[in-house]
């Protein structure tokens, strides 16, 4: 007898959930479009009706009353934890935009409830599920560089229109919806580089690194209301230190500069997602290389989509969990509080207990 297909809800189907989210499932044999939901009635009947799905409501919560296998929630960061919090407590499994919340609270709340339901919660950070990216963080845990004393993270990457002016708009102009500036450029919903970008090098610091942030001192740079560039001294949980910087200033057409450095007791490790380059140097002269095809590390973020549609059915690794989007969210929260004191370090928030 054929397995049931998945069914699958997508709330607040947005620029970006109907040019990655959406296709991803859509192209699925083992997924069915069931409900999809965002405000405006007639963007609403536009999703629904191009990608096929069953029902549309502009209300999540009768999307959640039709009890869907799993979720994706790429709505407005501000609305993700009553969301995703519904969706788990209804019996789905999760996959939440990043950043998780605002909140670090509410961050750690879902990861609670995630894993008291026994649902999988995932974020959506593409760079962890790039080729050998797993394998690279397998091989760092085995001692690759040693005991991790400092690492070092850059993104820089072409999102300066999005988050500032309104001219950059334009190059969005042949996707199914365009980004809406009143998310994007709006501090109360989360907007500026910190949240949208700085995300996803720290969530891949995290990833690669198995180490969390426990205080943090910052700067960030504005030129309007939201920030466009970021600076932070990070003191992490074993007592390492790291630097996170990043900025939105890479020229549209160009991919994005993600660098991450790792030094150890055991030598130094270098990833640079731009130029498709990893390799190691250790203390008995030797340097290694990962074989990487050129391109395999351009980012997309096709990962998470297929690994939710996985691990509900009981295969598949998490590799953007519900820990590393909190960690995350709670990181951020510190860094611009920290820059809003004028650098004074800030504690990070963490849920007390196992949580991984």
């Amino acid at each position: 007898m054929p397995q049931a297909k998945l069914r699958a809800a997508v709330i607040g189907a947005g620029w970006y959930a109907a040019a990655n989210h959406i296709p991803v499932l859509a192209s699925r044999e083992d997924v069915a479009l069931d409900a999809v939901c965002r405000l405006g009635p007639a963007e609403l009947a536009r999703v629904k009706d191009h990608f096929g799905f069953a029902f549309a409501s502009e209300s999540y919560e009768e999307v959640l009353a039709r009890k869907p296998d799993i979720v994706v929630i790429a709505s407005p960061h501000q609305l993700h934890y009553a969301q995703a919090k519904a969706a788990l407590e209804g019996g789905a499994h999760v996959l939440c935009e990043k950043p998780m919340t605002l909140d670090p609270v509410e961050a750690w709340d879902l990861v609670r409830i995630a894993r008291e339901t026994g649902r999988h919660l995932l974020v959506s950070n593409g760079y962890q599920y790039l080729p050998q990216v797993e394998d690279l963080r397998r091989r760092i845990a085995d001692g690759l560089v040693g005991e991790i004393e400092h690492v070092m993270a850059s993104f820089i990457s072409a999102t300066r229109d999005v988050f500032h002016g309104d001219r950059g708009l334009d190059s969005w102009k042949t996707t199914f919806f365009r980004p809406d500036r009143s998310t994007w450029q709006d501090p109360g919903q989360g907007g500026g580089f910190a949240y949208g970008q700085l995300s996803h090098s720290l969530a891949l610091m995290m990833y690669l690194t198995g180490l969390e942030p426990v205080a943090a001192s910052a700067h960030a740079f504005a030129r309007d209301v939201v920030d466009l560039a970021d600076s932070g001294a990070l003191k992490l949980n074993t007592g390492a230190v790291a630097s996170i910087s990043g900025a939105a200033a890479m020229p549209q057409g160009n991919r994005g500069l993600m660098r991450l450095f790792i030094a150890g007791s055991g030598g130094v490790l270098s990833a640079e997602f731009d130029r498709d380059l990893c390799e190691w140097k250790t203390h008995d002269g030797q340097t290694h290389r990962l074989d990487i095809p050129s391109g395999d590390w351009v980012y997309h973020c096709r990962g998470p989509v297929h690994a939710l549609c996985d691990l509900a059915q009981g295969r598949g690794t998490n590799q953007s969990p519900g820990w590393i989007g909190a960690a995350t969210t709670s990181t951020i929260a510190a860094m611009l509080a920290s820059s809003a004191a004028g650098g004074a370090p800030q504690q990070v928030y963490s849920l007390k207990g196992e949580h991984r």
